[in-house]
Formats: structure tokens, C-alpha cells, sequence
């Protein structure tokens, strides 16, 4: 089933220069395995064609259950030099969080829904 991010994890993001950088979290281990599999370079990159100008890099963290996303060339120069409302990428993961991916139904957080 489409699902959103929002309803399986969640996410903290900011800059670093001209960088968006995002964590995003999940909540329990079944739903990392799902993020791992669904939450690609290529569809971030088209999730974010809007503002993502150079490549995504993807860092996944198991320990943590977590997933580090760099998205390059991402603030226009960063907060010294952009013009963009969020110059310092605060809102980016309240962005990532409205992607919709599979997921299955029986996840912890959905069954709970």
C-alpha cells in the first residue's frame, strides 16, 4: 500500500553550506527494513528535482535505524549567499516526509493507526 513518511517516521534536516542534510528516522526495525528498500537516491532525487540541482548521497545508518541524506546543490549557495525563504534547510524534511513509498500494512506504526 502507498503510504506516507510521515505516518512511518521521522525526520530532522539543515544545512551544511550549499547542502541539505537530512536524517531520517524510523521507529522500529521492520520499518527501517522498509525505508532501506524504498527511500532511494533516484527517488529522492526526483522527489526534490525542484531544489536538488546536484547529486544525492545516501548514508544508511543501522544502528541507529536511521537513513543520512545529503542533498547537493540543494540551498542556492547557501545561507550567507540564498535567497530562499528556508536558507538554512529546516523545512527539507517536513518535504521528505510528504513522499509516498510501498509499504506493507502490518507495519508496527500503521497496525497501531
Amino acid at each position: 500500500m502507498k503510504v506516507g513518511l510521515w505516518k512511518i517516521a521521522h525526520a530532522r534536516s539543515g544545512d551544511k553550506a550549499d547542502r541539505a542534510d537530512i536524517g531520517l528516522f524510523a521507529y522500529d526495525a521492520p520499518t527501517y527494513a522498509v525505508l532501506k528498500r524504498e527511500v532511494t537516491r533516484e527517488r529522492l532525487a526526483t522527489h526534490f528535482a525542484d531544489i536538488c540541482k546536484g547529486p544525492v548521497e545516501l548514508y544508511p545508518l543501522d544502528n541507529l535505524l536511521a537513513i543520512k541524506i545529503v542533498l547537493n546543490a540543494a540551498l542556492q549557495g547557501g545561507a550567507a549567499r540564498s535567497l530562499r525563504m528556508d536558507n538554512l534547510g529546516k523545512s527539507v524534511a517536513a518535504q521528505l516526509l510528504r513522499m509516498e513509498i510501498e509499504a506493507p500494512a502490518d507495519l508496527p506504526r500503521l497496525a497501531r493507526a
